[in-house]
């Protein structure tokens, strides 16, 4: 077994641009959930709305960089308000059926045939970055040490993605720390109570839905850029995979969304490198290399159970936070 490759495989997916999408829709679940006490199972819609509001434009109507930015924008205020309209005056179990749903919902309208032209059906959208790749700032050659070294273009998308990240921690850090965060946090607390004192619970509510409905379609924007645009990527595992990051790291916390999902993508490649390499020189032998991708999952599993059982607010959390109204 190669230990050194392993643990630089799983060091290297600490600043990843995919575990930085994870992070950026984990911290939208925080305040969807954590803050604001929404039930929002349908984070995965949101990132493929912001994925496919990002890339079409640029692919199918040749628009600049930042007409696809803003239409990323547009389209997650959009869907925060399809979906919000109808559920937020109802119990929270409402949106999270409806949210669920409507990812779903998502996943299956843009791998239709019919949008084939459009969307790129099941085989998806993949060459959109090259206006992103046109503002690197950074000239050719390589970047880092260890195991992070990257081309010019990793680098860029990297430093993109984090920044993207470290902005939303801000962002979150001063709203929650200022009258509307508190507002919010009661209504989490008691909406009722809220609702006496002559706030509009279902208006903050719906702001608190807006923006973690944006920050999970940046999440998108980030989680595409290396890679192609896939229906498949979309599905119900992505959601539940950013609530076990966010779970992890600890709700209603700034940190908690971000070393979350760093723990988890460090994990499941380790996991990965460990199991391959354990079978390759015999040592395991109940299972091929085709059943790794299950047993690592199993593996996340446990440790979240372990968690759950003895530390249930998380690495950052506080026990107070766990008394949601919800």
């Amino acid at each position: 077994m190669d230990w050194g490759t392993i643990f630089n495989s799983a060091a290297g997916e600490l600043v990843s641009p995919v575990t930085a999408a994870y992070a950026l829709a984990a911290i939208g679940i925080s305040v969807h959930f954590g803050y604001a006490g929404l039930l929002n199972f349908g984070q995965a819609g949101f990132m493929a709305i912001g994925a496919y509001a990002f890339v079409v434009p640029m692919v199918t109507f040749d628009a600049p960089l930042w007409v696809a930015f803003l239409s990323t924008i547009v389209a997650s205020v959009l869907f925060a308000f399809l979906l919000g309209i109808p559920t937020l005056r109802l119990r929270a179990d409402y949106l999270a059926i409806v949210t669920i749903a409507s990812a779903e919902i998502v996943r299956f309208v843009v791998s239709t045939t019919a949008l084939t032209d459009i969307t790129g059906g099941a085989a998806g959208i993949s060459g959109f970055a090259g206006g992103f790749n046109d503002i690197n700032p950074f000239p050719d050659g390589s970047y880092g040490f260890g195991p992070w070294v990257f081309t010019a273009a990793q680098l860029w998308v990297r430093v993109f993605g984090w920044s993207l990240v470290a902005l939303a921690g801000v962002v979150v850090f001063l709203l929650m720390r200022s009258p509307w965060g508190r507002v919010v946090k009661s209504i989490r607390e008691d909406e009722d109570a809220v609702r006496s004192l002559g706030k509009n619970v279902y208006a903050y509510k719906m702001q608190a839905l807006i923006l973690g409905g944006v920050f999970g379609s940046l999440a998108g924007v980030i989680f595409v850029l290396p890679r192609a645009v896939q229906p498949g990527n979309y599905g119900t595992a992505l959601t539940f995979f950013i609530w076990t990051m966010l779970l992890l790291g600890g709700a209603a916390t700034v940190f908690g969304p971000i070393v979350g999902a760093m723990i988890f993508a460090a994990l499941l490649t380790l996991s990965d490198g460990i199991l391959r390499g354990l079978i390759e020189i015999g040592v395991i032998t109940f299972i091929n290399t085709n059943q790794i991708g299950q047993v690592r999952f199993m593996i996340i599993g446990l440790v979240l159970m372990l968690l759950v059982i003895f530390r249930p607010q998380g690495i950052f959390g506080n026990k107070k936070e766990l008394s949601f109204n919800v």
